[in-house]
């Protein structure tokens, strides 16, 4: 018997792809495929753990609402903290204010 042309096999491939809805890669590269067909793990992880509660700033928004005011002693002692580590002069530096010049060639 003789053997069939690879030009003849990449032809029935090419046939065969189009009939059972599937890729056409003769070469074999990587497309990633069998990646795309699995199903989404977004949903199931959603589900698995259960929903945040309240925080202290998503409270503060509601009370803004009805114009009630909260106080969020963790923030503030932040805020007191970095303004007294500006006033030693141990603070975030300050942005450049203008673009740096460019080299000409």
């Amino acid at each position: 018997m003789a053997a069939v042309s690879r030009a003849r096999l990449l032809d029935l491939m090419k046939v065969q792809c189009q009939v059972f809805s599937t890729t056409y890669n003769p070469e074999g590269i990587r497309m990633g495929n069998k990646i795309l067909r699995q199903r989404l793990r977004g949903p199931s992880l959603v589900k698995y753990y259960p929903p945040r509660g309240p925080t202290i700033n998503s409270i503060a928004k509601q009370f803004k609402l009805l114009e009630l005011e909260t106080e969020n002693e963790e923030e503030e002692d932040r805020l007191e903290h970095i303004e007294g580590r500006k006033q030693r002069g141990k603070g975030v530096p300050k942005k450049k204010r203008t673009a740096p010049e460019k080299k000409g060639k």
